[in-house]
């Protein structure tokens, strides 16, 4: 099965720790004396999912009661549940899809996590759940993640974008102004080097904290498709966009751009550096917001510091300051094999519906779907990416996740050359492209 050139999604590593980060332990909450497809005048649907009250309890509580009010709504439905932690989950998923006993409905990651079970065909398509109206109310392009070869196996409950954040006290003192031009960051890069400032921190030694930058300045020159269509081998990732967003970024690391030591620096590390006030800007997810907005650990001082703005345009580029890179987190799946499958659909399509009302309000994180934040009692960087999201004309899935594994592994290691100067701009385009060429 050929992969899709998505326009969202977010890496695995990331989908699993992001919201569920802490999962540890496991436990099930699943009713006693139903059978498996009806339980006396009742239709069952098994769900499983990945959110234990202990260690997850925001997430359990809106699952819970959304359960709860879809039962009163459908009494002749009953919803069973078992709840494990994130790697518990991922081991038993294993083991059902081994012996074709997945729940009716569950909980997947997108691209290349979800893959195998498409093309085992295990997991159903819910495309005419879309059709029916939901597929408005989703964020532009987090649909796509969860789709192979036109068809769409699962939807979104999460989203995360990558944002500049910037502290605005440090952009004050030296009279900076939000860039929208790339010529206007470049100035703002210059500015702060000069006076002494590390312009932006980025842990590199991640790999896929440097990947995020290179992708914005590929999106910003070449649009997004640029390099969607390398990956997919409708294009070349020798395409003169990508090779100039790589000069691009040789540039940055040449005016001092970034905190000292990049490449030797976890995520964790370098981003001490913007929350100790030693850098002016910091790309990142927006698993970050809590940060910024409501943690208790983080002094309210510093959080009324930070804004954030969108990677700025390129003069002569083709693409759009609302075109977002980042993509969803989990999303939920109907077994192929269920026996309730048309209730199943419908439950699922409820569940997102609830979520999308509740999540940011109630846990702090952002759904895939589209959020009214008229009246919302949110902080006011949360209303103001939300509005954002609603009005993003694409979201650009994370590169090593469209990837295979062993091509990604590819692109993160040229990410780090070209940060380390040890590769040129055409060096680190022609490595990528022999590496998704030889995949054909």
């Amino acid at each position: 099965m050929k992969k899709k050139a998505f326009s969202v999604a977010m890496s695995l590593a990331l989908a699993g720790s992001l919201v569920l980060a802490g999962c540890s332990s496991s436990s099930s909450s699943e009713k006693e004396g139903e059978s498996s497809s009806s339980g006396g005048d009742k239709t069952v649907v098994k769900m499983m999912h990945l959110w234990p009250e202990g260690s997850s309890k925001a997430q359990f509580t809106i699952v819970d009661d959304i359960i709860k009010t879809y039962e009163t709504e459908h009494p002749d439905v009953d919803i069973q549940t078992e709840i494990l932690a994130n790697e518990q989950y991922k081991e038993k998923i294993k083991v059902l899809s081994a012996s074709n006993e997945l729940p009716d409905v569950g909980i997947t990651w997108a691209a290349g996590y979800m893959e195998p079970f498409v093309e085992g065909n295990m997991f159903a398509p819910l495309d005419d759940i879309l059709e029916s109206g939901l597929k408005d109310q989703f964020v532009p392009g987090t649909v796509e993640a969860f789709a192979l070869d036109n068809k769409t196996y699962g939807l979104p409950l999460e989203l995360n974008i990558a944002p500049v954040y910037y502290n605005k006290e440090i952009f004050a003192k030296y009279k900076l102004e939000v860039p929208t031009t790339y010529d206007e960051f470049l100035n703002v890069v210059k500015t702060l080097a000069d006076n002494g400032v590390t312009p932006a921190t980025v842990g590199n030694k991640d790999r896929w904290t440097g990947s995020m930058w290179y992708m914005y300045l590929a999106d910003r020159i070449g649009g997004p498709e640029s390099l969607n269509n390398a990956i997919s081998r409708t294009g070349s990732f020798e395409d003169p966009a990508l090779v100039k967003a790589a000069e691009e970024l040789e540039k940055l690391v040449d005016m001092g751009a970034f905190v000292k030591g990049y490449n030797g620096l976890s995520n964790d590390e370098a981003k001490g550096h913007f929350m100790n006030e030693q850098a002016g800007m910091y790309i990142m997810g927006t698993w970050e917001l809590p940060n910024y907005t409501t943690s208790p650990d983080v002094p309210q001082e510093f959080k009324d510091k930070i804004g954030y703005f969108k990677f700025p345009t390129y003069e002569g580029g083709k693409g759009d300051i609302d075109s977002f890179v980042g993509g969803p987190g989990v999303g939920l799946f109907v077994s192929e094999d269920s026996k309730v499958k048309d209730v199943a659909k419908d439950f699922v399509s409820y569940l997102v519906e609830e979520w999308g009302k509740r999540s940011v309000t109630e846990a702090g994180v952002i759904p895939a779907t589209k959020v009214d934040t008229s009246g919302a009692d949110l902080a006011q960087l949360y209303i103001d990416i939300l509005d954002d999201l609603n009005s993003a004309s694409n979201i650009t899935l994370y590169a090593d996740v469209q990837m295979s594994a062993g091509v990604a592994d590819v692109h993160l290691n040229m990410i780090q050359a070209l940060f380390g100067g040890e590769v040129s701009p055409k060096e680190f385009a022609k490595t990528q492209e022999e590496a998704l060429a030889s995949e054909e």
